[in-house]
C-alpha cells in the first residue's frame, strides 16, 4: 500500500483516540464531581487545557450527553447536566426494583459462564475497593451489576438496569465520599453473598439480598443528602 493510502488510516486513529482521551478526561471529572452539576463547559477553554482542536471535544460531548452527563442548552453551549434531587424518590423506587428483579432472574436463568463473568467483576471491584479508588469502584460496582443483569436473560430489565446505573453513578460518587473513600469490606462481602445465593439458585434469597442492597445504598445517601452539620454556638 503506498504512503498516500495509508495515511488516512493514520489520521483516523489518531482523531479516534482524541475523542476517547477528551472523553475519559470529562467523563473522570463530572463523575468525580470536579466538575459540578450545572457549570458550563467551555469548549475554547477546554481546548487549551487538553491542547485538542474543537473536533474531538465536540464529539466527546455528544457521547457524554447520549450518556446524560451534560445537556446541551437550546443556545447550543453545554453544561454539566444537573442531578434531578425532586425525582431522586422515583429513581430509588426504579433502581431498587431492578436490583431486585435482575438478581433474582439471575438466580432463575444463568448459565456457569455468568458466574465466571460475574466472579471476573466482583474481583475488579474488590481490587478498587481495596485501592480506594472511587472512579474505578464506580465503574467496576456498575459492571458487576451489569453482569448479574446478562445472566437474567431478559434484555429489557438489562438495558433499563444499565440505564439506571449510568445515570446513578454520581450519586454513587456521593455514597463512596461518604466513607472517605474507604468502603466498609462487608459491602464487598455483600456482592460475595448475592453471587453464593445465584450460584445456588436460591431466588428468594437473591432477591432479599438484592433488596438488603439496594436499602443501605440509598439509606446512605440519604443520609448524606440530608445531614444536619450545624453547629450550636452562643450569640
Amino acid at each position: 500500500m503506498s504512503e498516500g493510502a495509508s495515511s488516512p488510516v493514520k489520521g483516523e486513529r489518531k482523531r479516534g483516540s482524541g475523542v476517547q482521551y477528551v472523553y475519559d478526561v470529562l467523563r473522570d471529572e463530572i463523575l468525580d464531581l470536579a466538575l459540578a452539576p450545572g457549570s458550563p463547559i467551555d469548549e475554547i477553554q477546554l481546548s487549551k487545557r487538553l491542547s485538542m482542536s474543537r473536533t474531538p471535544i465536540r464529539e466527546a460531548l455528544v457521547r457524554l450527553a447520549g450518556e446524560g452527563l451534560v445537556t446541551t442548552l437550546p443556545n447550543r453551549s453545554t453544561v454539566v447536566s444537573n442531578i434531578d434531587f425532586l425525582n431522586l424518590h422515583a429513581f430509588f423506587d426504579a433502581i431498587t426494583l431492578m436490583y431486585r428483579v435482575t438478581t433474582r432472574l439471575a438466580a432463575q436463568h444463568h448459565m456457569p459462564g455468568d458466574l465466571d463473568v460475574i466472579r471476573e467483576r466482583q474481583a475488579e471491584f474488590a481490587n478498587a475497593v481495596e485501592a480506594q479508588d472511587a472512579l474505578s469502584m464506580i465503574a467496576t460496582n456498575r459492571e458487576f451489576h451489569a453482569a448479574i443483569a446478562a445472566a437474567g436473560r431478559n434484555p429489557y430489565y438489562e438495558g433499563l438496569f444499565q440505564r439506571l446505573l449510568d445515570e446513578g453513578r454520581r450519586l454513587l460518587r456521593l455514597y463512596y465520599s461518604s466513607y472517605n473513600d474507604r468502603l466498609p469490606h462487608r459491602y464487598v462481602v455483600e456482592h460475595e453473598d448475592i453471587i453464593a445465593a445465584i450460584e445456588a439458585r436460591d431466588i428468594e434469597r437473591a432477591d432479599r439480598l438484592g433488596r438488603e442492597h439496594a436499602d443501605q445504598i440509598v439509606a446512605q445517601i440519604r443520609s448524606l443528602i440530608a445531614r444536619d452539620d450545624r453547629q450550636t454556638i452562643d450569640l
